[in-house]
């Protein structure tokens, strides 16, 4: 099910459905809805650093020390970290059982990216019984990476990457791929960036990435980032829901016989809300109920995709609050 219509229709529409159904308070999670909420590969949701020391850091040398770390931890990041970028393009890893958190409103990642899984091995096949694991990033500014924002690569699972602004870096936003499972990404917003989430590597890539990439995508505001709003191969089922996309050249697409479920988002002023002929082999992609405002073409929708209940439950915000209630919660500042 789909609408398209106009901006001065889509102010009345999201009017009337928030007098029918007022949104519920933007008020953060303790803990993720969706994928990486499921009990799974022996992790039985995700926790983070929960049960470790605390620390709060407020340079990049305790930064790095902090997340690299063995055992449970939680770091709180305060004021503005710039990491080095002469080493690894800037990326710093993260080791398992994190929780990586800004606080108030000013905490800021900048000039490098956090990695989330151990280097690329395109010989590794199904996930080593030591994978990166049970990670969480909320609260966060990322600006001017030199490769990605977050990467995560090899079979790492159980993340959560939750009320993040992240904006302007050289390559992807949040990259997820090589066998990635079990992700959350929830309530961030997107914005001046060109490339954003990414899930799935290359066409050749299906010894890795088919039977995972298992990832949420909730209630994030991509508020002028341009694509891959997300862009998937290989995953399924992955879920697309309460979503605010508007100002890009295109926002969801499905390739190399994804399956993606789309519903109750929102998708204003863009050329491609939704698509399965992007490049590749052909994705598939079920949607219902979302709202298209302005948009130069339909949401393309093809085969048959499991449904993300199968997992785990969730409830829908209505379509029509998704313009109001996804900007007033999605960023930092607001847990």
């Amino acid at each position: 099910m789909r609408r398209t219509i106009a901006a001065s229709a889509a102010l009345a529409l999201v009017a009337a459905g928030l007098a029918l159904h007022p949104p519920a308070a933007a008020a953060a999670d303790s803990a993720p809805t969706g994928f990486a909420a499921v009990n799974a590969l022996g992790q039985n949701g995700t926790t983070g650093g929960a049960g470790g020391p605390t620390v709060t850091v407020t340079n990049a040398t305790d930064f790095i020390a902090a997340i690299v770390a063995t055992g449970p931890r939680v770091v709180r990041v305060q004021g503005t970290i710039t990491l080095p970028t002469g080493t690894s393009d800037g990326m710093y890893n993260v080791s398992s059982d994190k929780t990586i958190i800004g606080v108030g409103a000013t905490a800021r990642i900048q000039g490098g990216g956090l990695t989330i899984g151990p280097p690329v091995n395109d010989n590794v096949t199904s996930p080593p019984a030591n994978a990166v694991h049970n990670i969480i990033i909320r609260n966060l500014s990322f600006s001017g990476a030199t490769d990605d924002a977050i990467n995560v690569q090899m079979f790492s699972h159980h993340i959560w990457i939750d009320h993040n602004d992240l904006c302007c870096g050289d390559d992807g936003l949040v990259d997820i791929k090589r066998g990635s499972d079990f992700v959350t990404v929830s309530w961030n917003r997107t914005h001046d960036h060109d490339k954003t989430y990414l899930l799935g590597h290359d066409d050749d890539n299906a010894a890795q990435d088919v039977g995972r990439l298992r990832v949420t995508y909730h209630h994030n505001f991509m508020d002028g980032s341009d694509q891959r709003n997300p862009r998937v191969r290989f995953g399924e089922p992955v879920h697309v829901y309460n979503n605010y996309c508007r100002n890009a050249s295109y926002c969801v697409a499905s390739a190399m016989d994804a399956g993606l479920v789309v519903e109750n988002n929102v998708f204003e002023n863009v050329n491609n809300p939704g698509r399965v002929d992007f490049s590749g082999d052909l994705g598939r992609l079920v949607a219902r109920g979302n709202i298209l405002i302005d948009t130069n073409h339909e949401i393309e929708t093809r085969g048959t995709v499991v449904e993300p209940r199968t997992y785990y439950a969730y409830t829908l915000d209505a379509a029509s609050a998704v313009p109001t209630i996804v900007p007033a919660g999605a960023g930092v500042g607001k847990i």
